[in-house]
């Protein structure tokens, strides 16, 4: 074994997160790792995993291939000293927890990494143990080890995610951040246990600049998480949890006026749920929901239903460098199973840094701001995770397809560009017309007004902007129909809603190479919210061609089949 390797201890290394940083760092020669916990045998199993073909390790093992892998027995509450002294690490990071349950003497590991010149670094969520690392601050600088705490979404991701809107603002006033997980994410029991334990007491937040009383569950915002340029995910509800954030964000930004950090959860009539019985909690009909954790997590696993996505937002609202009111949301999606990686990201970041001789200041403290959002930008891109930020300039009118696509505006091709710019503008060109023969979709059509049936039809739309919404009159061979669109308020922002009639249909704008694709994401009759499966979508887009704007729409639906589809091109007069 090379004497120039970084010795890795993982408490907690076969565990939840613990293995997942494993896999990411075990690909890295430059690394002895080790993988810790209370059973040898459950180390060495997931060692022997790493190492097979299967495995993210492939063929590692002691060669220069890859990390140098070894499992060890580690008990945190065993004798520390003696076990840190033999296993001779560099660099401790406890992955175990839940850290909410730490008792007594909760920094007992921490104190011996210090008192023998170990660095350390944990995934830990809990308020009181992030907040309080502190302490120790004097301690690890006189030893000259480092000592970061929550190096996890929250708050090390979600403060360098704020840390790179800060500059839009002169004042922010107002910061959120919510986590999403795919509903197919098993969920390890120490996160249950860890919700579980304020579900329905009281969580320290600011209101109006003081500090107030949130209910742990009970309190709640609704949110889109919608990183520019990606179909988003489904509008939820997000809880209120206990995170780091909330202690730390009044330390870090003057004269802030309110905070929230939440958890939404799929399916969501799951989550109604467990808010009803965290209000079993709050009227004191029920201790605590910590005893049925057992049953809260086999519940979440055995009702995995809706899209295999997960996701995070980060939104800060304030006065910008001119005065002007501006909300930023930074947010990020991910698909598969790649969202339960997002967690150890902010560790694998620091380990490499490390490696390139990029060792952070020493002494204890919470690792808020330890790290900037393109060290997390460079690990996404080895996953199917996107993100971005999105600013709202509240008192200044945009075009609207720009408010809504964010940085993605910057993707548009110019022909599309052109036709979204904003204003009075007409465009004129010709359409191939087809049209459903069913009767409801000839109901439909003839109720909204749809154009007959035609090949080579000249065709015109006129745009008109009135307030934050644009009317849209399309003219095909001289029949006329009508509709507006603007950017959906509430929990569905940044989607565009289109209103034919009584009709109100939400779409996600998804830049895709030369096309911008429209996505039905929901819809509403008469402002009753309809059932998404039934909802009229089909093909539709936009895409520069030879220089000119091409549109292709499909509206159709199961009830009704096609109802029409019209296509062609159009150049602005």
């Amino acid at each position: 074994m090379s004497a120039e390797r970084l010795s890795l201890l993982i408490i907690g290394g076969y565990g939840t997160f613990g293995g997942r940083l494993a896999r990411l760092l075990g690909e890295e020669p430059r690394i002895r790792l080790l993988i810790g916990g209370r059973s040898l045998e459950k180390a060495d199993d997931f060692v022997a995993d790493l190492r097979s073909p299967k495995g993210s390790a492939g063929r590692l093992g002691s060669n220069d291939l890859g990390a140098w892998l070894q499992a060890v027995a580690f008990d945190r509450n065993g004798d520390l000293r003696e076990q840190l002294t033999r296993l001779r690490p560099n660099l401790v990071v406890d992955a175990s927890g839940p850290f909410q349950s730490f008792t007594g003497d909760a920094y007992r590991v921490v104190q011996a990494c210090i008192d023998l010149g170990i660095d350390y670094a944990d995934l830990a969520d809990s308020t009181g143990f992030v907040a309080g690392i502190g302490g120790l601050d004097a301690a690890a600088k006189a030893k000259g080890t480092f000592v970061l705490s929550g190096l996890s979404s929250l708050p090390a991701l979600s403060f360098a995610a704020l840390q790179a809107m800060a500059p839009q603002f002169s004042r922010i006033e107002s910061v959120a951040a919510g986590i999403a997980p795919s509903a197919h994410v098993k969920i390890g029991l120490n996160v249950v246990r860890a919700i579980a334990s304020y579900a329905g007491k009281p969580v320290a937040v600011l209101r109006e600049g003081q500090p107030a009383e949130g209910r742990g569950l009970i309190d709640q915002m609704r949110v889109t998480i919608a990183p520019p340029g990606v179909a988003p995910l489904a509008s939820r509800t997000f809880l209120l949890v206990d995170a780091p954030d909330l202690a730390l964000l009044p330390q870090h930004i003057a004269g802030l006026q309110s905070t929230f950090t939440g958890v939404g959860t799929e399916p969501q009539a799951l989550q109604r749920l467990l808010g009803l019985a965290a209000r079993l909690v709050k009227l004191r009909l029920l201790p605590s929901l910590t005893p049925f954790s057992r049953v809260l997590q086999v519940a979440s696993h055995r009702l995995a239903f809706g899209a295999h996505r997960g996701g995070m937002f980060v939104r800060a609202g304030g006065l910008d460098r001119d005065g002007r009111r501006l909300t930023a949301d930074w947010s990020l999606i991910a698909e598969g199973d790649d969202g339960p990686f997002i967690p150890v990201i902010a560790v694998e970041a620091l380990v490499r840094r490390l490696l390139e001789g990029q060792r952070p200041q020493s002494g204890a403290r919470p690792a808020a701001g330890e790290l900037r959002l393109a060290d997390f930008e460079t690990a996404f891109q080895r996953f199917s995770i996107s993100s971005g930020i999105r600013l709202d300039y509240q008192d200044e009118v945009q075009p609207l397809y720009r408010r809504v696509l964010g940085d993605a505006w910057q993707k548009l091709p110019p022909a599309l560009a052109a036709i979204h710019g904003g204003g009075t503008r007409l465009a004129s060109g010709r359409a191939r017309i087809e049209r459903g023969g069913g009767l409801i979709a000839r109901l439909i059509a003839g109720l909204i007004g749809f154009p007959a049936a035609g090949e080579d039809v000249p065709v015109a739309v006129r745009f008109v902007t009135d307030g934050d919404r644009e009317v849209w009159t399309r003219s095909f061979g001289g029949k006329t129909f009508r509709s507006w669109q603007a950017a959906d308020k509430g929990g569905d922002q940044p989607l565009l809603a289109e209103v034919f009639g009584p009709f109100r249909v939400l779409l996600a704008l998804v830049p895709e190479g030369q096309k911008l694709r429209l996505v039905v994401r929901g819809w509403r009759f008469c402002g009753i919210p309809l059932p998404l499966f039934l909802a009229p979508g089909g093909d539709t887009y936009e895409e520069e061609r030879d220089g000119r704007f091409h549109f292709h729409v499909e509206i159709g639906g199961r009830l009704t089949g096609l109802i029409v589809r019209y296509s062609g091109w159009l150049v602005v007069e």
